[in-house]
């Protein structure tokens, strides 16, 4: 269950003082480490503080994403600090100003005199001077702490050792890179809605706001640092959405032409479905089995004045929601680890277990199943995930192309398939491209 959030702060932590976003950010990280994502978390807070000035909220999440993507570091020098873990949210306290300190050393001071003022509004105060000795501690002892944190496997790449484990056996030349990769700000990309606008009115609007912005080789759109989505032209009027880059080579790698039958199985919130119909004119239905998601799927397609059918089912029950036509073209976009996208879901990583791997194999092994029996002869299907797990990407292909003789796997880009890598202009994704044989 999320944290019971009221719907106002302690009296004695002013909403735009650090030591709130401090104690908010601790509440919101100590309902994952008790198993709650951050996404319902999140959702309970802003729920109950609906008023939340956007620079407040602005700043709770840069200190709780923060906070988690450095996870595993902060609870190795705390384990050399305390003799044992605090209760909660006090230990989330502590790993909050510890990542603040790490990034803004300049003001330790204060960054030790907010956390002490979250303190004392929790628990009765008990552990105010716990936090101040424990935070002037770290601090004379820094240098030290990191040495020894640098030598510590979950210390320093800020993953569990399960994850690190099977990155360091499948990519031996890139894992490190790869867990990096996991631990920054992820890139903010965008998509042109090419019914809408084009590239020169885009970039000269774009110039005009002065958001620098580059042109990737998929035809996505860079920016050199990301802004709210308030601040991005011709968001607010459909000409423009924001998508990872990665996420971009779906639509094209799908092959659709005008005409065709297309469907998006597990489509929510629809960018992938938006891409499709603003490249081609077909006839496209998007099925997500979460009916809010669902619902996002319409809102998204209304913004940008598109139009498909969009249905709240599980694709792997067809007799709920197949009409018995076969489709041209599918993507489908499975349930997965979601270990390419950790960057913008640090929770992720602390909440999978090592077992959940062999569990969504199996789901994407029943929906591709499923869906391959809507699939026209001749038509194809894009195989797509944003895991870099091989168990969900290449092993999972090849057990779908020796259960199929009448499956052809086509070439993306000369290659059997494409396995992206996390990088500074993209998430990591994978596709590969089936083709049914008539």
């Amino acid at each position: 269950m999320p944290h019971a959030f009221t719907s106002t702060p302690p009296k004695s932590l002013p909403e735009d003082s650090l030591g709130y976003a401090i104690l908010t950010a601790a509440q919101l990280i100590a309902d994952v480490v008790a198993g709650t994502t951050l996404t319902d978390s999140l959702a309970a807070l802003w729920a109950a503080r609906t008023q939340t000035p956007a620079s407040v909220r602005g700043a709770v999440l840069d200190l709780t994403y923060g906070t988690l993507r450095d996870y595993g570091r902060q609870d190795f020098i705390l384990g050399r600090l305390l003799q044992k873990p605090l209760p909660e949210p006090i230990q989330s306290i502590l790993r909050v100003a510890l990542h603040r300190l790490d990034s803004h050393a300049d003001t330790a001071h204060t960054v030790v005199n907010q956390a002490v003022g979250a303190a004392a509004t929790c628990i009765e105060g008990k552990f105010k001077g716990v936090v101040n000795g424990v935070l002037r501690n770290a601090l004379r002892q820094m240098d030290a702490l990191n040495k020894a944190a640098d030598s510590d496997m979950v210390a320093e790449h800020r993953h569990p050792p399960w994850w690190i484990r099977r990155l360091k056996a499948q990519y031996p030349a890139e894992w490190r890179d790869i867990l990096r990769a996991g631990n920054t700000h992820p890139p903010m990309a965008l998509r042109i809605n090419v019914l809408r606008s084009n590239l020169e009115d885009t970039l000269a609007s774009f110039a005009e706001a002065d958001l620098p912005v580059r042109q990737l080789t998929n035809g996505a759109l860079l920016l050199a640092r990301p802004v709210p989505v308030s601040r991005v032209p011709g968001f607010a009027e459909g000409c423009i959405s924001v998508q990872d880059a990665g996420a971009q080579f779906a639509a094209q790698y799908l092959d659709v032409d005008d005409g065709q039958r297309v469907l998006d199985a597990c489509a929510a919130p629809g960018g992938k479905a938006a891409h499709v119909l603003e490249i081609a004119d077909v006839e496209l239905t998007a099925i997500d089995a979460d009916p809010l998601r669902a619902r996002r799927i319409t809102e998204n397609l209304q913004r940008l004045g598109l139009d498909a059918t969009v249905k709240h089912a599980d694709c792997r029950d067809l007799a709920g929601w197949w009409d018995g036509r076969p489709f041209d073209r599918i993507l489908a976009d499975v349930p997965c680890s979601a270990s390419g996208v950790v960057r913008r879901n640090p929770d992720i990583k602390w909440l999978r277990r090592a077992s959940d791997i062999a569990h969504f194999a199996a789901q994407q092994a029943e929906i591709v199943d499923a869906l391959w029996q809507v699939l026209a002869p001749g038509g194809k299907m894009l195989y797509a995930t944003c895991s870099v797990f091989a168990e969900e990407n290449r092993e999972q292909m090849a057990g779908f192309a020796a259960r199929h003789p009448d499956c052809r796997r086509l070439p993306l880009n000369g290659q059997l398939d494409c396995q992206y890598l996390p990088s500074s202009e993209h998430d990591g994704f994978f596709y590969a491209l089936l083709e049914k044989i008539a």
